[in-house]
């Protein structure tokens, strides 16, 4: 019987945050080991699919650069990274969009729709969803790093975005279908580009003026300059640490995405451990959540 009651005080706690959540859109940006752990990936998919359910319209961005590489080293294709961008050349951009839109999309969606869902895969070419032009190491470098490591070499087909056109986004939510994104983008041209997975997710939740964006890691959260784990942190706080270095590397994507998306009207940012079974519940729906939370 205890152990009834807990699970009854567990829906209860999560009441107040269904019935505020609900009808709103919540972006999550999908990666790391959530993505290749067969039991995280389940679990990843029915706590989406249960916001859904409850009344939430999820939105998910994908990533795969670990898959990416894979099929990279099986077609005898070299890795190239500069300034942790991956150099992507013509044969490496049809990689990419076959690994990306095509391979891990599918599966993605697949999932969801197994658990009771009905998720449609997307990439930013369909419907004029993303435009974007060329990213430059230059520009890289001055939004991420404090100078450039080495000569500035050219990135091939990397974009950054331009514009966001969420109109088939917003349709496919009104028919009651979860949008799966590939971080993939066309210019004016209509060239292919391969553009940071983080960096679409702040994009796309700025377009659809999302209540959340929750981006999963492999990490537990931010962490402040003496490694303690931060529960939650302003905006301003959080452009101090990055001017002060407390945040680098990986996570500077990410931090940057939240940050862009809070100044784009999202209310709220996440970033979390999707390592941990059904991360996303227990961010969106308990008091104490378990990552790092960024408000405006």
């Amino acid at each position: 019987m205890n152990k009834l009651i807990k699970k009854a005080n567990v829906l209860v706690e999560a009441l107040p945050y269904i019935r505020t959540f609900a009808g709103k859109t919540v972006v999550i940006k999908y990666g790391g080991k959530a993505m290749t752990d067969d039991t995280l990936k389940e679990g990843f998919a029915m706590d989406v699919v249960l916001l859904k359910y409850v009344g939430l319209n999820p939105v998910i961005v994908h990533g795969g650069g670990p898959q990416i590489d894979r099929m990279l080293n099986r077609l005898n294709l070299e890795s190239k990274f500069h300034q942790g961008v991956r150099v992507t050349d013509r044969a490496t951009m049809e990689v990419v969009e076959m690994v990306l839109g095509g391979r891990i999309n599918k599966e993605i969606v697949s999932l969801l729709n197994r658990h009771g869902a009905r998720a449609v895969g997307l990439t930013g070419k369909d419907g004029g969803l993303i435009m974007c032009r060329p990213l430059t190491a230059k520009a890289w470098a001055e939004r991420f790093s404090a100078e450039l490591d080495g000569p500035e070499k050219d990135l091939g087909l990397v974009g950054e975005v331009q514009s966001v056109d969420p109109r088939l986004v917003v349709k496919l939510q009104q028919e009651g279908f979860i949008p799966v994104i590939a971080p993939i983008g066309t210019d004016r041209e209509g060239h292919t580009y391969n553009i940071n997975a983080d960096l679409v997710a702040g994009e796309i939740a700025t377009a659809l003026k999302a209540e959340k964006l929750l981006m999963l890691t492999d990490v537990k959260g931010i962490r402040d300059g003496r490694n303690r784990h931060v529960s939650t942190l302003s905006r301003k706080d959080m452009q101090r640490m990055v001017k002060k270095g407390t945040i680098s590397e990986g996570m500077l994507p990410k931090v940057h995405a939240c940050l862009a998306a809070l100044e784009g009207g999202v209310r709220k940012a996440h970033v979390i451990d999707g390592r941990m079974p059904h991360a996303i519940l227990l961010e969106v729906f308990t008091d104490r959540g378990i990552g790092t939370e960024i408000v405006a």
